[in-house]
């Protein structure tokens, strides 16, 4: 049976519960899954949402996640992770990412979850287009996700 991918860049929504059982399945030596989802807001710093874009550039994408991946399996005490990102238009409240990492124990889970998502917010190369009332804009990195980012050792070299 072929591996499963680890990152996958898509349009279609995904299913939270399947890709759970898929990653855990095989591996009887999983005691912990641990998964994220993001979602579109309806509303950002100053104004409503309707609807975001999402853009990335094909095979960058892919292989900045991969590195992530390989990061987090080398720092953690994981057995697996498996990253989905949505590009293409969203609407309010539909998911955009899911993050899922499996370990023996929870805590390493977690922790190798949360970096994950700190290094997609700074690190992949998407770009994110928010619809508002006022007209559509391109999403700033914000220093915020830089700092989360920090606590791991890694510079973002994006704060101002």
């Amino acid at each position: 049976m072929p591996a499963m991918p680890r990152v996958c860049i898509q349009s279609e929504d995904f299913d939270l519960g399947l890709e759970a059982a898929a990653l855990r399945i095989a591996d009887g030596g999983v005691g912990a899954v641990v998964a994220f989802v993001g979602t579109v807001r309806e509303h950002s710093s100053s104004a409503a949402v309707s609807a975001m874009e999402l853009e990335h550039y094909p095979g960058m994408t892919e292989a900045a996640i991969e590195a992530m991946v390989d990061q987090a399996l080398a720092r953690f005490d994981i057995r697996a992770a498996k990253v989905i990102h949505r590009v293409g238009p969203l609407q309010a409240r539909d998911q955009i990412v899911l993050v899922l990492v499996t370990s023996a124990h929870r805590g390493q889970a977690f922790q190798a979850c949360e970096f994950l998502m700190d290094y997609l917010k700074t690190q992949a190369p998407f770009w994110k287009k928010e619809h508002t009332p006022n007209g559509a804009h391109w999403v700033d990195a914000r220093v915020a996700d830089d700092e989360a980012l920090a606590r791991w050792g890694i510079a973002t070299g994006n704060a101002s």
